[in-house]
């Protein structure tokens, strides 16, 4: 099976699994947008569809005809040089087109990408296509991410999954790996695909630290609650403490009290809390606050790369939560903006954002790499973020490699 083979079969496998998420909900559910920050789910079906009508084929397609013209603004996200677009806190007033329309939509352009495949005996914009589906498979974890939240806002609290929950097997120590101080690299090497904010890979120094073996886990969050962590303005960063005053918030987003039993929603549905199970949706504020508390600081994402390198890494690096790291979202040394307007696809957002390294459960398998960088705003919630804890070392303290 050839490269190109190979990239066409993985393109049909990641639209099928777009539209097999959206068939375990309703008409309604697609709908539904339950706040700015999130996205109706039959958005997401036409946004990533719309992503390969507008970058490959109005380029490429021979005599080339919209499948609708108003779905160039109605479906855009942020892409300025593009036109116009909806605004992101009305998507859900989308009511027309309908769900039935958008799949028609999708089977439509995948029909004539298709067909533009089979027309050309190599496929030159093949990284356009690879991007686009990389770029799936981000809305992928971001419908079940919004869907999760909507249906948190419904007082039914109705799962998304029938499925028995998997086995419980969180337990584990809580140990701490020590790094020497060290000029590293980081950044991705540019083998295989990564995102353009990823590269250039440069040379970085850390002093030497340690790093927690596994994430913070929900017994432990719990004692800082206990602990009046959520009452101690002296943990918080100022802007932190200004936000959970404000929103009222006491405790991790999806976490609820019934009488002395702590449980948690999720995609399950509402379900005890399991105190070994690393804890989740917290924004980078929570984050901070909890790391201060316990003596210690979050990771800069270059400690958290340099041990996700090493031949023994730490645990949970992947698949359970995004790990918030204390580094603010930032160009690397030498990064350029993509010409043209995919290079609004990360750029323009390398401002006032902390990033996130890891995966979570909801990330599609294949989609994590050591050099991933996600971002979101410090008061981000309704992503799996969790806590990696790190310490510095001092001079007097031995280092282990």
């Amino acid at each position: 099976m050839n490269q190109d083979t190979q990239l066409f079969k993985r393109w049909q496998q990641v639209r099928a699994r777009s539209l097999a998420i959206a068939e375990t909900l309703s008409a309604e559910d697609c709908q539904a947008q339950s706040m700015p920050e999130a996205s109706p789910v039959k958005w997401h079906l036409a946004h990533t569809t719309w992503f390969f009508e507008t970058f490959i084929l109005e380029t490429l397609e021979p005599g080339f005809k919209p499948f609708h013209p108003a779905f160039r603004m109605l479906f855009n996200s942020y892409y300025d040089a593009v036109g116009e677009k909806q605004v992101r806190a009305q998507r859900g007033l989308l009511t027309r087109p309908s769900l039935e329309q958008v799949i028609a939509y999708r089977h439509d352009v995948d029909a004539r990408l298709q067909a533009l495949w089979q027309q050309q005996t190599s496929t030159p914009w093949a990284d356009l296509l690879e991007l686009g589906l990389q770029h799936e498979q981000q809305h992928q974890e971001l419908m079940l991410s919004d869907i999760k939240h909507l249906f948190s806002c419904n007082p039914l609290l109705p799962g998304l999954f029938v499925t028995a929950l998997p086995e419980p097997h969180w337990a584990s120590p809580f140990t701490w790996q020590s790094y020497q101080a060290s000029l590293l690299e980081i950044g991705h090497s540019g083998k295989n695909f990564c995102f353009d904010n990823e590269i250039p890979r440069h040379r970085q120094f850390v002093e030497g630290f340690e790093i927690a073996t596994r994430l913070v886990n929900n017994g432990e969050y719990l004692a800082f609650i206990e602990a009046g962590g959520y009452q101690n303005p002296a943990l918080w960063l100022a802007e932190g403490w200004d936000s959970i005053k404000s929103e009222q918030v006491r405790h991790p987003l999806y976490w609820h009290l019934h009488g002395p039993q702590w449980q948690e929603f999720g995609l399950h549905g509402l379900q005890d809390l399991d105190l070994h199970k690393p804890v989740c949706h917290l924004s980078y504020f929570e984050a901070a606050a909890y790391a201060h508390w316990a003596g210690a600081r979050l990771a800069t994402e270059a400690e958290w790369e340099y041990a996700a390198q090493q031949a023994k890494p730490p645990q949970q690096l992947f698949d359970h939560c995004w790990q918030w790291t204390s580094s603010s979202y930032a160009p690397y040394p030498g990064y350029q903006i993509p010409a043209g307007a995919i290079g609004e696809y990360n750029g323009k957002f390398m401002v006032n954002q902390y990033v996130l390294r890891g995966s979570s459960a909801l990330t599609p398998a294949h989609h994590t790499r050591a050099t991933y960088r996600n971002f979101f705003p410090a008061t981000t919630r309704w992503q799996m973020s969790g806590i990696r804890l790190a310490r510095s070392l001092s001079a007097e303290q031995p280092e282990e490699a």
